[in-house]
């Protein structure tokens, strides 16, 4: 097998045996390389590469926004908000290729990914309560 099929899958392995926390921190993982990335190529001048790097970090905030049960927790809605404001700033960013909001949108997605983070170990050592309650505070 070629390195390019067992990195894939490899990656295909890891997302089907993945929790379902542990699948949403890859996302958030996910739109942070792209987001660099997109600042990046923006601040380089390539503008194609930037508004590929944008349009998946777009499908993944879409991904993310579907995915969320806003009758799962009280700050469900202000997630839903911020997803909301994200698409629209990547938006912008791509149609005007802007590196400060790509660079706005990662300052704003880094904390949600470090919370999520927090949550999923804190769900992985049995703390579901603690979890829960280190999202929403990191959230909030």
């Amino acid at each position: 097998m070629s390195t390019p099929a067992l990195r894939n899958r490899y990656l295909g392995d890891s997302v089907a045996t993945a929790s379902p926390g542990r699948l949403l921190v890859m996302l958030y993982e996910r739109l942070v390389l792209d987001l660099n990335q997109a600042e990046l190529a923006v601040r380089g001048g390539d503008r194609a590469g930037a508004s590929g790097r944008l349009m998946h970090a777009q499908e993944i905030v879409i991904e993310l926004r579907t995915s969320l049960d806003l009758a799962a927790w009280d700050g469900a809605v202000g997630l839903a908000k911020i997803y909301g404001f994200l698409l629209s700033e990547l938006i912008g960013a791509n149609v005007n290729a802007d590196a400060d909001r790509v660079a706005g949108c990662r300052a704003l997605v880094e904390p949600l990914l470090d919370a999520w983070r927090q949550a999923v170990a804190a769900t992985e050592h049995g703390g579901a309560d603690a979890a829960r309650g280190a999202a929403v505070a990191r959230v909030a």
